[in-house]
């Protein structure tokens, strides 16, 4: 199997799970809804995952990997408002919220390494310093559970920029 075939199967199962996950939340969602929203067989999906903690974990990595490329391209006040608006308005956050508050609470509160991963992306992304992204990524994690406003949380952004080095 080449490689792009895979890499494309795999997107697809990814974009599925998004679909599911935000119709019915983590807890609710099986791998048979995963695969349906999909549009493949569930044989397929278990040739890519062997669980749905695995698909979430991928979903996860792609999820930050595809914002921090989009903001990567952007001066870093831009990237903190296009960031801000993508943690407030995930579908996928914005269900568990309503459907798997304790298990939204566990995922954000990421253990140590996957925290530094986090705000490791962030602190490239936005070209600022270590603790400068702990702050902000700490504001981001606040944008789950209350998102705000869309003209708030801009303004709340834009006014984190003023940490950001001159870019």
């Amino acid at each position: 199997m080449s490689r792009p075939i895979v890499s494309r199967t795999r997107s697809g199962l990814l974009r599925g799970a998004a679909v599911a996950f935000a119709a019915a939340g983590l807890r609710d969602t099986t791998m048979q809804s995963i695969a349906a929203a999909a549009g493949v067989a569930k044989a397929t999906l278990y040739n890519h995952f062997r669980t749905k903690d695995d698909v979430v974990r991928a979903l996860l990595s792609a999820e930050l990997r595809r914002l921090a490329e989009e903001a990567g391209s952007l001066p870093p006040a831009e990237a903190l408002v296009l960031v801000a608006d993508a943690v407030a308005d995930h579908p996928v956050l914005r269900t568990m919220g309503r459907t798997d508050p304790a298990l939204l609470v566990a995922l954000l509160g990421a253990g140590p390494e996957r925290w530094s991963d986090v705000t490791g992306s962030l602190a490239a992304v936005l070209q600022t310093d270590p603790d400068t992204a702990e702050v902000i990524g700490r504001w981001l994690l606040g944008l789950v559970p209350q998102p705000a406003d869309p003209p708030a949380r801009r303004r709340q952004a834009r006014r984190l920029a003023l940490l950001l080095p001159p870019g």
